[in-house]
């Protein structure tokens, strides 16, 4: 019998978050039991719900001309379809002996309970914001919401100057290192690790830096912010550093997010390593029959590696949000885990990864080999190719494919897909080359990229 309060026995479905996952999950739970068989509550705390963050790099750069076209779904589609969604309102609390939430008006402060049969959190994460001297003045600006957006584009538009920096050389970094110089700004982004994108080894990494500075932008590796300096106005006028000054009219932060759980820490629920929230295969927060989570607030299993990992995107998010939604509807699904793949790029050049980086295999423990070759895009002969770098792991002696890198030019990021899905069915390097892909001279070479980066694994795995 239902502990909350209801007076026709219908149950309840909380969602703490409207974005990605919180929405999937409450739009799956409605198409499998109507307004009459489970009442669906959710709460965000912004003015927007299932909005594609992963654009706003793109709209900021102008690729994307509207704000709303990164709008999947708006609040009033929602409610149409019976879903009671309360924007503005933040949840404070979870009581999960008492089976409800606390949820707090934005403007009015006003709080309240709101009881529960099944909950569902989605609260999602937040940007990494350093504590540093004037890293709250105006002028510096995160990219976490379409309210961000709005605000960078606004400072944009103001600025008295053409000087930008970014913080921070991660997959934000860089595409906000592009929409600025596709705004025409000068643009400098200071990077504390060797090389950019830390979610490739630093030999792939240095391919990013070159075609970087290649496309005019000036990178700052190695090196740590220590403050924002501000101007006599209070705004933002340069990023320093322990050896220098860097002028700026606008600052991006880029430095990557946390999950978002001090609720769910709040309320002694499971957290992982990374801070995430710890769920089996049908995302049921362990060691509690009614309670799910999903999204960016969430570790999940890494099918390469075995263990937990921390992977905030956006194709997780929704996929999580199908599955709790159907266990919350009286269905079944799972989500057995991830192999880490990933694509991004700055102006032409596209940056792909799937599965373990040198560094990761190191830390579990496998033995492999490594091979990195040079290919194109398309038969060399044919107009358009373009240079490809393909980057390899492969297990010792079993041949187990680990992991793959690829950094290069239009059709490179997109054949990381063959790597993915090699992983995800355990194959072997050798299985590999015996791949039967698409080919012909527009699209390949007669052997693909990836495959002959398998050729050559193979070669050096054999016992």
């Amino acid at each position: 019998m239902s502990m909350r309060e209801g007076r026709d026995g219908t149950e309840r479905l909380v969602v703490i978050g409207g974005d990605a996952a919180g929405m999937s999950a409450a739009s799956q739970a409605r198409r499998l039991k109507g307004p009459g068989e489970l009442e669906i509550v959710a709460f965000e705390r912004g003015r927007f719900t299932s909005f594609s963050a992963c654009g706003i790099p793109y709209w900021v750069g102008g690729d994307v001309a509207e704000r709303d076209a990164l709008i999947a779904r708006t609040p009033e589609e929602h409610r149409a379809r019976g879903i009671d969604l309360r924007l503005g309102t933040e949840v404070t609390a979870i009581d999960v002996p008492g089976r409800r939430v606390r949820a707090r008006d934005v403007d009015s402060g006003a709080e309240s309970w709101t009881p529960y049969d099944k909950l569902v959190i989605a609260t999602g994460a937040r940007p990494v914001r350093p504590d540093l001297p004037g890293v709250d003045a105006p002028g510096v600006h995160g990219v976490q919401t379409l309210g961000d957006g709005q605000a960078l584009l606004q400072t944009l538009a103001r600025a008295h100057g053409r000087r930008a920096v970014v913080v921070g050389a991660g997959y934000i970094g860089v595409e906000m290192a592009e929409a600025l110089i596709n705004r025409g700004f000068e643009v400098t982004v200071v990077n504390r690790g060797k090389e950019p994108m830390s979610t490739l080894d630093a030999d792939m990494g240095r391919l990013v830096h070159r075609a970087m500075e290649g496309l005019g932008i000036t990178m700052v590796n190695d090196a740590e912010v220590t403050k924002i300096l501000t101007g006599e106005d209070g705004r933002a006028r340069a990023v320093a550093t322990q050896d220098a000054e860097y002028p700026a009219d606008v600052v991006v932060l880029g430095i990557g997010v946390r999950p978002d759980t001090a609720l769910a820490r709040a309320a002694g629920l499971p957290l992982g390593a990374h801070g995430g929230l710890l769920t089996d295969l049908a995302m049921r927060v362990r060691g509690h029959e009614d309670i799910w989570a999903g999204g960016d607030c969430v570790e999940v299993l890494n099918l390469v590696s075995g263990q937990e990992q921390y992977v905030p995107l956006g194709t997780h998010a929704n996929k999580h949000g199908q599955v709790i939604g159907s266990n919350v509807g009286g269905g079944y699904a799972t989500f057995p885990g991830v192999v880490g793949t990933a694509v991004s790029k700055v102006c032409d050049l596209e940056i792909a990864r799937t599965g373990l980086r040198e560094k990761d295999a190191g830390r579990v423990g496998l033995r492999y080999e490594t091979v990195t070759i040079e290919s194109t895009s398309r038969a060399g002969y044919y107009p358009g190719a373009s240079p490809m770098t393909v980057k390899m792991l492969a297990e010792r002696r079993t041949g187990r494919l680990l992991g793959v890198q690829i950094v290069g030019r239009e059709g490179a990021a997109k054949r990381v897909d063959i790597a993915a899905v090699a992983l995800t069915a355990q194959m072997t390097v050798e299985q590999m080359t015996a791949l039967d892909l698409g080919y012909a001279p527009p699209f390949s070479p007669v052997w693909d990229p990836v495959l002959v980066a398998a050729r050559k694994a193979a070669a050096k795995v054999r016992p």
